[in-house]
Order: structure tokens, then C-alpha cells, then sequence
């Protein structure tokens, strides 16, 4: 079909009262950004629906990129024909005939913004109802349940039909909850996290620990490309990678080992923060999952939240690893995390670490070290990036040849 326009219908933002407006703005400025090179749309936002007129882009690609940003409830492709009745029986009995199959019901259903118009909603479900009814041999009409239904919306500027609905991606418009840094790993758990934390309005901020020469090139770019993944559901993602080699050095050479990994987040969660603080985010947000490692035991978590006074959000703490994987795969980031790129949270991680770590010993054995200085040192090395939507770091060649080895 030659669809002109997709209309989008909001989600949850719908019930914001005052902040409405605020929230479509968003929302609006949400979809520019994921709309980026398909320069001939034009995308109007109103109070109960946004419209994107098409002018010639390929509506499939504008359908797969709507699919990922958060706020839309759900939306339709749209055909708009002028206020002529015939030419509307005429197009929308070519909408059904494209998805009809033997044995199924449709419905009518109109909206009229424009009351001027010479039917009202009733004649109109009725008209067209009959229309396709009597041109369609073997369609039946089907009021409570049916399985397409015909939509009708009459406008100031012309009739917009569609028979399909699609579901949107829900949640709040990216932004709107504020801003926060993601501690991002290369593993499973930290993008689903990401993913979650987008999903309810926050924009995220990347904060990524490498470890050269024993974290590879290869890690980094991983843990950039999961950003790209991420970025398209949000836009443009800031990407912060942050040197921990001298750190975790310090600490393995100096420090029981038992303890290293606890001393390690400590100083991660710390650096984590005072970024956030440089740039006016208002928490944290990781990827632990209860119990699910020695260093997300709760006992851990008392020994490295001590650090800060920041919220410490857990998207996925609650959830087991099978959950975890399915939305994993769900966004597209499974594949990837899989990769076996070590980071430097697996590099260094020591054979027995401690699962129930005590902060009274945590806070002793980290009062050996120069904590002021390698921190400095870390946060002076901190390289920052952009990372686009769909942004690609790891080459084919790169995987095949690690696959290999």
C-alpha cells in the first residue's frame, strides 16, 4: 500500500497531567533524533497523537526504528484520501482485500475530529461496513473481537485510514526521569539494565572499566558496540571509558585476595560516581542480580555502596538468568555479550573471593592504599565518546578470528 503518514498513539505518558506537554516535547525530540537521515518526514506532535508524514521514506524503515523508542503505546501506517466518500470506499476496500485470508471478521471503527463533515461515525462504520462487506465474498463483521479492524479518522485536512496497529515499545520517553551513568561490563546482565533504566525515561550515560594490555582492544570495542545497541532506543549515547589498570594492580599486588574484588568495585563505584557528578547525573545504575555472583551477595553490596550516598539502582536484581538472557535477546544484545572478550572485572577476578565480605575490614584494608591519587590517576586517563544508534565496533574478521583461537 502507498501509506502516507504513521500516526502514534502515546503510552503511559498520556496520564502525566501537567507535565504532558513536556513529556511530548520529549518525546517529539526523541523521535527526530531515532529518525535521523530519512530527511523527508515531518513529524508533528499533538496533545492525544503524533503524526509522521512519510513524503515519499520508506515507511518500513520508519516502522522497525519507531518500534524501539519508548513512550509510544502503539502506531499505525496511514493512507490520507481527500474528503470523497467513494474514494474512501474505494481505498479502504483495497486495504482489506491486501490482508484478507478465508474466514475473517473485520470491524469499522471512526473518529472524527472534524464534525463539519457530512456523516457522522455511526453512518460512517455503517457505510463503509456494508461496502466491504458486500465486495468481499466470505468476510463477516465481528464488533467485540475481530481480526482486523478498519480505522477511520476524519480530519480537518482529509480521511486517514489503516488497518494495522502495532505495538510500541511502552514505557516513558528517554529523558524525562532524568539523567544517570550505566556501569556497563561487556557481560549479559549491564545492558538489559540499561535497556530497563531507558525504558522508564532515564537518559544513561556509559561508564565502561578496561584494563590494557589484559583487557583487549577487542573488549572495548564490544562494550561500545552493546552502546550502539542501546543508543537505539535513546539516541546518541555518551560512551566514558575509564583506565583501571593501575588500580587493579595495586590492589592484587597489596590487598589479601579475598577481598581484591570487593576493594575493586569499591573503587569503581566511586569513580562511577564522581562522574556522575562532574556531569549532573543523579545515579547509578548496574547490571547485579542478587546472588547471582560473590560480588552481588548483599553483604557485597552493604561493603560497596559504603562508598556513596548516590542511589544505586538495580534493574535487574530481582530477576534469574534465564529472564535476564530473554530480554537479552529481545534488544539484540545477547549475540554480542556472548562474545569472549574478557573484561577486567573477569580478568582479575580471584579464585575465592569473598561472598559475605565485612566493611569494617573492607574499609581497613582499602585505608593501605593511595585511594585519593589512583583515583585521580584513573579519572585523568578517562577517554569520552559518542556512540550512535546501531553503531558497529567489532568487525566480522575480529569475532572469526577470536573463534579460532
Amino acid at each position: 500500500m502507498n501509506y502516507t503518514e504513521i500516526m502514534v498513539r502515546y503510552g503511559e505518558l498520556s496520564t502525566k497531567g501537567k507535565n504532558r506537554k513536556d513529556f511530548i516535547s520529549r518525546l517529539n525530540g526523541n523521535v527526530t533524533k531515532v529518525m535521523r537521515g530519512l530527511d523527508k518526514l515531518s513529524i508533528r506532535p499533538h496533545r492525544d497523537r503524533m503524526h509522521i508524514q512519510l513524503n515519499g521514506e520508506d515507511y518500513q524503515e520508519v516502522i522497525t526504528r519507531l518500534r524501539k523508542v519508548f513512550g509510544i503505546q502503539t502506531f499505525s501506517p496511514s493512507i490520507k484520501v481527500k474528503k470523497d466518500f467513494e474514494e474512501v470506499k474505494k481505498v479502504a476496500l483495497e486495504m482489506m482485500q491486501e490482508v484478507y485470508e478465508d474466514g475473517m471478521t473485520f470491524k469499522v471503527n471512526t473518529r472524527r475530529s472534524d464534525h463539519e463533515f457530512e456523516l457522522d461515525t455511526n453512518e460512517i462504520n455503517l457505510q463503509l461496513g456494508d461496502y466491504i462487506f458486500t465486495n468481499i465474498e466470505g468476510i463477516q463483521a465481528e464488533m467485540r473481537k475481530p481480526d482486523v479492524k478498519l480505522l477511520v479518522e476524519v480530519r480537518q485536512d482529509g480521511i486517514y485510514l489503516s488497518n494495522q496497529v502495532i505495538k510500541g515499545a511502552g514505557g516513558m520517553p528517554v529523558g524525562t526521569a532524568g539523567k544517570a551513568e550505566l556501569m556497563l561490563s561487556g557481560g549479559i546482565d549491564s545492558p538489559v539494565a540499561g535497556y530497563l533504566a531507558m525504558k522508564r525515561g532515564v537518559e544513561l550515560e556509559m561508564v565502561h572499566f578496561y584494563s590494557p594490555p589484559y583487557t583487549s582492544e577487542n573488549a572495548l570495542r564490544k562494550a561500545k558496540e552493546l552502546t550502539g545497541k542501546l543508543a537505539a532506543y535513546s539516541g546518541p549515547i555518551k560512551f566514558i571509558a575509564v583506565p583501571f589498570t593501575e588500580i587493579q594492580e595495586t590492589i592484587k599486588s597489596e590487598l589479601p585476595e579475598g577481598y581484591l574484588m570487593t576493594i575493586q568495585r569499591r573503587f569503581m563505584m566511586r569513580l562511577t560516581d564522581l562522574i556522575r557528578e562532574r556531569n549532573n547525573g543523579l545515579a547509578i545504575f548496574n547490571g547485579e542480580a542478587v546472588g547471582q555472583v560473590a560480588s552481588q551477595t548483599l553483604e557485597s553490596m552493604v561493603a560497596i555502596n559504603d562508598v556513596t550516598n548516590t542511589p544505586i539502582l538495580r534493574p535487574v536484581s530481582n530477576m534469574d538468568k534465564n529472564e535476564i538472557i530473554e530480554i537479552a535477546e529481545d534488544i539484540d544484545t545477547f549475540d554480542l555479550s556472548i562474545q569472549p572478550f574478557e573484561d577486567c572485572c573477569t580478568v582479575f577476578a580471584p579464585p575465592s573471593p569473598k561472598t559475605r565480605p565485612n566493611l569494617e575490614k573492607a574499609r581497613f584494608y582499602e585505608s593501605k592504599l593511595d585511594v585519593e591519587g589512583l583515583i585521580q590517576r584513573s579519572l585523568d586517563g578517562i577517554v569520552v565518546s559518542t556512540v550512535m544508534p546501531n553503531e558497529e565496533f567489532l568487525t566480522q574478521e575480529d569475532t572469526e578470528i577470536n573463534e579460532l583461537l
